[in-house]
């Protein structure tokens, strides 16, 4: 891909890809603080820290993704994020209502399988008992 003044991001989860586009500026925060990347920036990688990465497209509208953490490798013009989890947003009021239900998601499951865990533990406890 020819750099044409614009970067190529994709979003990469465990099980799919989130977004695959072409925009003008990427927005993210690592340990390090925010930074932004233009077409023209060097190529860099950046361990990502859970927050929000802000895109500007081609024909100018800002997209937010709230991504858990992850690893931001830009290389000539493509920009490729890895991450566990992320929600893609247009504005940061409905996003933050996805990023809250998604939590709650996430802890649900979490309870369950911490249970179901306390129960193999209590079985195995009583097999060892009984032997």
């Amino acid at each position: 891909m020819a750099n044409s003044g614009r970067l190529h991001i994709r979003i990469f989860l465990p099980h799919a890809i989130l977004m695959e586009q072409p925009v003008i500026k990427v927005t993210a925060e690592s340990k390090q603080g925010v930074f932004c990347l233009l077409p023209h920036h060097i190529d860099c990688l950046a361990i990502l820290v859970p927050g929000i990465v802000s895109l500007i497209t081609e024909q100018g509208n800002e997209c937010f993704v709230a991504v858990d953490e992850g690893i931001l490798v830009k290389c000539g013009p493509e920009v490729r994020i890895s991450t566990r989890n992320a929600i893609q947003g247009t504005d940061l009021g409905s996003l933050k209502q996805q990023v809250d239900q998604q939590f709650r998601q996430i802890d649900e499951k979490e309870r369950l399988t911490r249970s179901a865990l306390a129960q193999l533990e209590a079985s195995l406890a009583r097999y060892f008992s009984r032997l």
